[in-house]
């Protein structure tokens, strides 16, 4: 078993004060986001199969599984304390990113936003429904990432939420368990609208090659608002593909990386590149 930091449980105070500061933050970046910023990437409406299962059903269910990991990885002294310089970085960096967020989800704006850092070799990062973000310490040292390429990943995670693409694989898992003869009895008057059943664990939920996509152009436009350069995401999948070379990430298991996937990234940075651009001019 890989050998973790023994870390203090970190102070409740000290992150209910991060929390209201991020708000303060969120509230006062949305005020003054200037006309241009307006303007989108496009891709595509969420799928409505989203809607059979309940939002906010869906992220109190994230929120409870957020909650028992970060219980348990305190109680092997694995999750780091809010002074901690990586979960400053972080979170520094999350203060960033948010504020761009409810141009995709509305429901952004009401989240209970949360990042934390658990100490563990794994090369992984999540960002579960209602703005629940972890990062594990591998990614980071193992990758040795700069912060524009934690902004590509931190960006990528939250776009997921904010598509809600957990919310669809849930509900195209169930119609397949269901079967096709139901299907038309969900989409057509929603009769049975909110009656899946939301076990399983979140964190082990693998969204599709769509999806991927989608939540990498999504995941580019928020950090290139937020002023990171979205140029890191080249570079991060190159790092990335260099540590798939042994064993695969722990990353790569829900977020397969595809040979075109950097292609893909260069493709998209025109459209990116000058918000980059405008932010770095604030």
């Amino acid at each position: 078993m890989a050998r973790r930091p023994r870390w203090t449980a970190h102070a409740a105070g000290l992150q209910a004060v991060w929390r209201g500061t991020l708000a303060v933050a969120v509230a006062a970046t949305l005020l003054f986001v200037p006309p241009a910023a307006l303007a989108q990437v496009d891709v595509g409406k969420p799928s409505s199969l989203r809607n059979l299962v309940p939002a906010d059903q869906l992220e109190g269910s994230a929120a409870q599984q957020y909650g028992d990991l970060k219980r348990q990885a305190a109680a092997k002294g694995a999750l780091a304390p809010d002074n901690h310089p990586q979960v400053r970085r972080l979170r520094d960096i999350a203060a960033k990113i948010i504020p761009f967020a409810g141009k995709w989800n509305p429901r952004a704006g009401h989240w209970r936003w949360e990042v934390n850092l658990i100490g563990s070799r794994q090369i992984n990062a999540f960002c579960m429904p209602g703005g629940k973000i972890a990062f594990y310490t591998g990614i980071l040292d193992t990758l040795r990432l700069n912060d524009d390429e934690v902004a590509m990943v931190m960006g990528h995670e939250i776009a997921h939420a904010l598509r809600e693409h957990a919310r669809e694989r849930i509900a195209k898992s169930e119609l397949t368990n269901l079967g096709a003869s139901l299907l038309g009895e969900f989409i057509g008057g929603g009769k049975y609208t909110g009656a899946f059943q939301l076990g399983g664990s979140l964190l082990s939920l693998k969204f599709s090659r769509d999806d991927e996509s989608e939540a990498d152009v999504v995941g580019m436009e928020l950090a290139a608002r937020a002023g990171f350069d979205p140029r890191a995401g080249v570079s991060l999948w190159q790092k990335m593909a260099t540590a798939s070379r042994g064993a695969p990430p722990q990353w790569l298991s829900t977020h397969p990386s595809g040979n075109n996937r950097i292609q893909e990234i260069e493709r998209h940075l025109p459209q990116v590149m000058p918000l980059y651009q405008q932010a770095a001019k604030r």
